[in-house]
C-alpha cells in the first residue's frame, strides 16, 4: 500500500521537496511517525502547527490520528489559518 504526503510550504522549505510516497501504513498515526524519521525532528515541530487532511477532508471530521488509510490516499498537511 502506498500513501503519498504532500507538505506545507514552510515544510517543503525546509525538508528540500512538496511531497512523498510512504509505504505500509495502515494509520494517519504510523504515517506521522514514518514521516518524522524520513524528514528528522524539526517534522514534529511543523505537525504540531499544521491541519492533517486525507483526500481533501480534515482528520477532525475523521477518526483523528486513527483514521485509516487506504492505497492511493493524498495526505495533506495544511497550514492553519485563522480570519476574522
Amino acid at each position: 500500500m502506498r500513501v503519498t504526503v504532500e507538505l506545507t510550504y514552510e515544510m517543503t522549505k525546509e525538508v528540500g521537496v512538496e511531497r512523498f510516497d510512504v509505504d505500509d501504513v495502515s494509520t494517519v498515526a504510523e504515517l506521522v511517525e514514518r514521516a518524522k524519521e524520513r524528514v528528522g525532528p524539526s517534522f514534529d515541530k511543523h505537525v504540531r502547527l499544521a491541519a492533517v487532511a486525507v483526500n481533501g477532508v480534515l482528520v477532525n471530521y475523521k477518526r483523528g490520528m486513527r483514521t485509516k488509510l487506504a492505497d492511493g490516499d493524498i495526505v495533506n498537511f495544511v497550514k492553519a489559518s485563522a480570519g476574522g
